[in-house]
């Protein structure tokens, strides 16, 4: 069963793989096509008259003529007029049939290949030669007021067309269309008229006109009526106050007058109105001269009749005048109302009475010969003044006449606008509280004048410079105001302003004096200037860039209080001053702390100490080197008795004392503190003496004497030695060798 399906299984299997190999190739084919350019032309020729053919051939350049998606549009001054797709990459072909000149313009194709887009050259194509219009017209003869209709036709143009019509070889009408034809409607004047057109196509920025159509000629039957207009009185003498007639009617044939008005107006004012005939009546005035018009109007037909009318014044419009034409408040103004000119034939000067209002309000009730004084007791002389002329019923008023009375100047003050210094200019300003512009102001020193300026607008002010050298010069300044020639000039008080004397002298002094500053005490650093306070003070000490204090004071002077002065305060100082003028800057001051009482009393006790201590122990070291020498070189014994001469030595020794000397020889001391009493060996006596009696127990000391070597070099030892002998022991034996 499965044997006779295998066959045709494998025929759709191979059928299958070469349609897949087919389209493959082809894909590899339409993939390897190559859109090189878009070229567009223009055939016959770029420049044609009008009604040739002419064919915008739009061609794509291709490597490969296959199976290829293409679309063509095509742009006539950059806007486009065609598009087509076209399949193979063929050419496009837009045609143009009997080309006219509104197809002149630049041409260019924009060829898309498979979704690759590529732009043609431009080409200018040029269409020369425009049809000839056609005129024609509704009907050739109708009446006046009637319209007629016009047409003008170019049937082969297209484009933007202006048409042109004419009567009479002048413009009478235009339209522009986007179409090849006009139709419009003329209303035309009685009377044989040639009408014609012509046209221009619009190519921007320019155009191209055609030739003139044919002409066309039209007769207007004129209707038989005419309007009339006249004037009463007649003749050109129309005095004011005169009665002033003037009609306006119809004249001709008013059998078909159905739908008939008339207008009688003066400039656009309408006077009156009527179906055949209009009237106005007034009494003249010289404002009613000018042009009349009498209009007829029937259906569409307007006919217009004007008269000129004159009329004399029967006295000119008086005029307001005032005297003098500058007037300050509470001053007398006299007002004169006055007519120029009147007509003699109709009435005199006199015969013109006159009267005068302020702000609408009458000053002079009844008439009068138009002069009016305004007293001086009139305190506000200030509105708007008119007047009236009246004469024959007729009254003309004057062009009003605003008075504004001037406020006289009030008294002036004077103020300094800037920080006032001696010595350095400022600037002072003169200014009155009333008063009309233009105000002069003059600045006075005592009695001599400094400088003047006028001030003309509002706002303004007269500011003057000046410089003052002492602190009272301001008291000298004064300032004066005037707007009113006729008047004295105002004067005001003094400059009163506070005045800043610059700084000068400064000194720095120290309290207590510089000689008695010690430790532990205050010291006051006291800064003094001359100059006009507030003064900033700032203590400085040398080598510090920022102040040790700053006070500002309202006095010449301030201090600078430094509690428990110590060694570290000593230094150089110097003071600076600050005030609105300058800064001044003392004389530097050096400062040397003393030390304390106390401590030159303790050290004082130290010293006193040192020194007793060091007599002290002098004195100890001598006391103990006396005290050695005298162990060491001799002492008071008594001799032994011999037995065998008992009896003499009893005697003997009753009579004089046994003497006996001992030789010692004393080595140097071995302490090098001690003064040695000779250098080498020493020889010291001492004499020993007994007691006459012999007994022991007499304890008397006779004391005793040392010999020695003395050599001038041991003052200390000398002086103790003389000391030693002068004691009070006058009673020591002599030692006799």
């Amino acid at each position: 069963m499965w044997e006779p399906q295998q066959p045709s299984v494998r025929m759709v299997t191979r059928l299958l793989l070469l349609t897949s190999v087919l389209f493959s190739t082809c894909q590899v084919a339409e993939s390897q096509a190559l859109f090189t350019g878009v070229t567009l032309t223009l055939e016959p020729s770029n420049a044609v008259s009008q009604g040739t053919n002419v064919t915008v051939r739009c061609q794509a350049s291709v490597s490969r003529a296959g199976f290829l998606n293409s679309k063509y549009t095509i742009y006539k001054d950059n806007t486009e007029v065609h598009t087509e797709s076209i399949a193979n990459a063929g050419d496009l072909i837009y045609s143009l049939r009997m080309a006219r000149v509104a197809n002149t313009g630049k041409y260019k194709c924009k060829a898309n290949i498979n979704d690759k887009e590529l732009s043609s050259n431009s080409e200018k194509l040029t269409v020369t030669g425009l049809q000839t219009p056609v005129l024609s017209v509704n009907k050739h003869v109708f009446s006046e007021g009637e319209e007629v209709t016009v047409w003008c036709k170019a049937p082969e143009e297209s484009g933007t067309i202006v048409f042109y019509f004419y009567k009479d070889s002048k413009e009478l009408y235009e339209e522009r269309v986007n179409a090849n034809h006009v139709e419009t409607r003329l209303r035309l004047n009685a009377g044989d008229h040639r009408l014609h057109c012509d046209y221009r196509v619009i190519l921007l920025p320019d155009s191209v006109p055609s030739n003139a159509s044919n002409n066309v000629v039209v007769t207007v039957k004129g209707l038989f009526i005419t309007p009339v207009i006249s004037v009463r009185p007649h003749g050109s003498m129309i005095i004011e106050g005169d009665n002033l007639d003037i009609s306006c009617s119809v004249s001709g044939n008013l059998q078909n007058s159905s739908g008939l008005k008339v207008y009688l107006s003066k400039g656009s004012n309408l006077l009156s109105t009527g179906q055949s005939k209009a009237n106005h009546s007034t009494r003249a005035l010289a404002e009613h001269s000018g042009v009349f018009q009498c209009a007829l109007e029937m259906g569409n037909v307007i006919k217009r009749a004007t008269e000129n009318v004159t009329i004399t014044e029967l006295f000119s419009l008086p005029v307001l005048t005032m005297y003098p034409t500058e007037v300050f408040e509470r001053e007398k103004i006299t007002l004169t109302c006055k007519s120029t000119n009147y007509s003699s034939d109709r009435i005199s000067a006199s015969d013109v009475k006159y009267s005068i209002y302020k702000d609408n309000y009458t000053l002079t009730p009844g008439s009068f010969n138009g002069i009016y004084v305004v007293p001086e007791a009139v305190r506000n002389s200030s509105g708007i003044y008119s007047c009236k002329a009246d004469a024959r019923m007729i009254s003309k008023y004057s062009a009003e006449l605003p008075v504004q009375a001037k406020v006289p100047v009030s008294k002036p003050e004077i103020t300094a606008i800037s920080r006032v210094i001696v010595g350095k200019p400022f600037q002072v300003s003169c200014h009155s509280d009333r008063g009309s512009l233009p105000i002069e102001y003059t600045l006075r020193k005592k009695y001599s004048k400094v400088n003047s300026t006028t001030v003309q607008q509002p706002h303004h002010q007269a500011i003057f410079p000046i410089t003052i050298q002492h602190y009272s010069d301001t008291q000298d300044y004064k300032c004066e105001a005037r707007n009113n020639p006729k008047i004295d000039v105002v004067v005001s008080n003094k400059l009163n302003t506070t005045v800043t004397v610059p700084l000068s002298n400064p000194g720095l002094s120290v309290v207590p004096d510089l000689l008695e500053v010690t430790e532990g005490n205050e010291m006051y650093l006291i800064c003094a200037v001359e100059g006009s306070p507030p003064v900033t003070f700032k203590w400085y000490r040398r080598g510090n860039v920022q102040p040790l204090f700053t006070t500002t004071s309202t006095q010449s002077s301030a201090s600078h209080q430094i509690k428990r002065v110590g060694n570290e305060h000593s230094g150089t100082y110097y003071c600076e001053a600050i005030n609105y003028a300058n800064t001044v800057q003392s004389q530097p001051v050096t400062v040397d702390v003393k030390m304390a009482m106390w401590k030159k009393g303790l050290i004082v006790a130290c010293c006193l100490l040192v020194v007793a201590v060091l007599v002290l122990a002098c004195v100890l070291r001598y006391n103990s080197k006396r005290v050695g020498v005298d162990a060491a070189v001799s002492v008071w014994s008594e001799r032994p008795v011999d037995p065998g001469s008992d009896g003499e030595s009893s005697a003997a020794s009753n009579n004089e004392p046994d003497v006996e000397y001992t030789e010692v020889v004393h080595r140097q001391p071995v302490d090098p503190a001690r003064v040695p009493l000779r250098k080498g060996t020493e020889t010291v006596y001492s004499e020993v003496q007994n007691s006459p009696t012999g007994a022991s127990g007499d304890h008397y000391d006779y004391g005793s004497v040392e010999y020695a070597d003395l050599n001038g070099d041991q003052p200390e030892v000398n002086q103790a030695l003389l000391e030693v002998n002068h004691q009070d022991h006058h009673d020591l034996p002599v030692p006799v060798e």
